[in-house]
């Protein structure tokens, strides 16, 4: 396989990186232009039973994967791993190719001009996603504290209750 395959190779799946991308871009717009749909309510008859203790929500599951998460995994993954593929194509022709080796400064300049704006993209890339990551860790751990706190004044409350129960099983024996 010569240089010029290799290059309409790697140039063809960029080409179908920067689809699938438009693409994804256009139905995140899309989903948030749209209306949405109202969650149907259930109607439950409520019996007295006593409180259950909160319990976290399963809420988590479905907001777990963001559009930047997308990102990272469609964009940013295939570019460094195909940037770094053709890094070592190269090295590897030069190992085996004299010719490579002869020419190899016009090589390291292309995988330079590649990965310049390559690596600012990731990195802004990563940035927002680090500040997603710490704003979901931020509150993930107010949600963990408010749910300690109830459970903490739940029992105080039930404790609280027990021991009237009890002042009030003494005041009538002792009336007895």
């Amino acid at each position: 396989m010569t240089w010029l395959g290799v290059l309409e190779i790697l140039a063809v799946l960029m080409a179908l990186m920067a689809v699938v991308l438009a693409l994804g871009v256009l139905v995140q717009f899309a989903r948030r232009l749209l209306p949405k749909r109202p969650k149907q309510v259930k109607v439950i008859q409520v019996k007295e039973t006593k409180k259950e203790k909160p319990k976290m929500s399963k809420d988590t599951a479905s907001e777990g994967v963001t559009f930047n998460d997308i990102f990272m995994f469609m964009i940013a993954v295939p570019l460094v791993l195909l940037w770094v593929g053709f890094a070592g194509f190269v090295i590897h022709s030069g190992l085996q190719d004299e010719a490579v080796l002869e020419q190899i400064e016009g090589y390291t300049t292309l995988i330079a001009i590649l990965g310049g704006p390559a690596l600012l993209i990731i990195k802004d890339a990563l940035d927002v996603w680090k500040q997603e990551q710490a704003e979901k860790t931020a509150f993930y751990k107010v949600k963990a504290q408010a749910v300690i706190d109830y459970n903490d004044h739940a029992q105080k409350q039930a404790q609280m209750i027990e021991s009237k129960a009890q002042e009030q099983e003494h005041k009538m024996e002792s009336k007895k």
